[in-house]
């Protein structure tokens, strides 16, 4: 587990557009935010990355860099930005399982129309030094944070300089 306050793991992810993502480059102005999805098979992600995607203005607004990454190949995240509404949204594929772990988060092994393995979904919010300010990780695909309350929760970050919590 990344404790709040601590260094988080460089990351770097190939994104559809070709081009390769990396959190060390990150410059944002407050935040970055880093969205793990279940991957293609995942309705409740469709929707959580469509209300993203509807929601980047105000996350650009509050100075915060988003990208969506999941275990999908590259064939699976193509066809997941061809059929949802993520036109916008910085789509990264093939998030080593290994690697997942390593951030504290929680694989799955498929069943049904699933993939052999997958992550489970996770946010984090990640400051310009690339100190974790805050996650949340879930185990399944419900209880995500709703993403106008992470919003609204920015704001009141930036407004109140209020510190990151849970480090002890």
């Amino acid at each position: 587990m990344i404790k709040p306050r601590t260094e988080t793991p460089d990351l770097s992810i190939n994104l559809l557009n070709d081009t390769k993502w990396m959190l060390s480059e990150q410059k944002p102005e407050n935040f970055t935010l880093v969205v793990v999805y279940r991957g293609k098979h995942c309705p409740v992600c469709k929707k959580y990355l469509e209300t993203i995607q509807d929601h980047l203005g105000d996350f650009k607004d509050k100075g915060v860099n988003v990208v969506a990454i999941s275990s999908d190949t590259k064939a699976k995240a193509e066809a997941s930005y061809k059929e949802w509404d993520i036109k916008d949204v910085p789509l990264g594929y093939e998030f080593p399982i290994e690697e997942a772990r390593e951030w504290g988060l929680y694989v799955s092994k498929g069943i049904k129309d699933e993939p052999e393995e997958f992550v489970e979904p996770a946010i984090f919010l990640i400051r310009p030094d690339r100190t974790l300010y805050a996650s949340s990780i879930q185990t399944m695909p419900f209880a995500r944070p709703e993403i106008v309350e992470l919003i609204k929760s920015i704001d009141f970050v930036n407004n109140k300089d209020y510190p990151a919590r849970g480090e002890a």
